[in-house]
């Protein structure tokens, strides 16, 4: 039948988001995607166009699970709870693999200049929603009354962590740090959290 795709669409979005993950949007190749899924160039140029079409939706897959993770990591009506198991699966993530494959949202953040304004506005969509998720957790009468700031402040300041976990993973490869560095965060956030504990 003319236009059936000849390969296993939902491998190859696997494979092809591995490679992304790994190598980073600007330097993978349709070459690296070829070898990577075992489907030839032309294929993959007649199934999705170009790059940045087979990124945005390798992309899209691996926003739909990330932000599933977040919303189950939050689900704990304990603020630092929620917190803690959230850093701990982000450094889970962030350092999996052999070598560590670091956090593709913020690897394809920096690499924005070259990516183009389609990837530009994924990842920036994947940020809100994150802020969002996260608001909306800090937003409870329990994690208000815990909170050094507003929740939307807290919100903004969680993100911008994971970005910051994200940049110090990929200089020191060390886990155990990231989880040490998360864990005083949360204390920061949440200062009241001990006091309310020991009462």
């Amino acid at each position: 039948m003319v236009g059936t795709r000849q390969f296993d669409e939902d491998a190859l979005l696997e494979a092809a988001l591995e490679t992304f993950w790994q190598n980073g949007f600007t330097a993978t190749s349709m070459i690296d995607v070829a070898e990577a899924t075992g489907v030839q160039r032309g294929s993959l140029y007649n199934a999705y166009g170009d790059k940045e079409r087979l990124f945005l939706l390798a992309f899209e897959r691996y926003s739909i699970r990330f932000l599933d993770f977040v919303r189950q990591a939050l689900v704990d009506p304990d603020p630092v709870v929620a917190l803690t198991t959230l850093f701990k699966g982000v450094v889970a993530n962030m350092t999996e693999g052999a070598p560590s494959r670091g956090c593709l949202t913020t690897r394809t953040a920096i690499e924005l200049p070259l990516a183009g304004k389609a990837i530009e506005a994924r990842v920036k969509q994947l940020i809100e929603d994150l802020t969002a998720l996260i608001r909306d957790a800090l937003s409870t009468p329990a994690a208000r009354r815990q909170l050094s700031c507003d929740p939307a402040m807290a919100a903004d300041l969680v993100v911008t962590f994971t970005r910051g976990l994200a940049v110090m993973e990929r200089v020191f490869h060390n886990p155990l740090h990231l989880d040490k560095m998360s864990k005083q965060f949360v204390r920061v956030l949440l200062p009241d959290a001990k006091a309310r504990r020991s009462r």
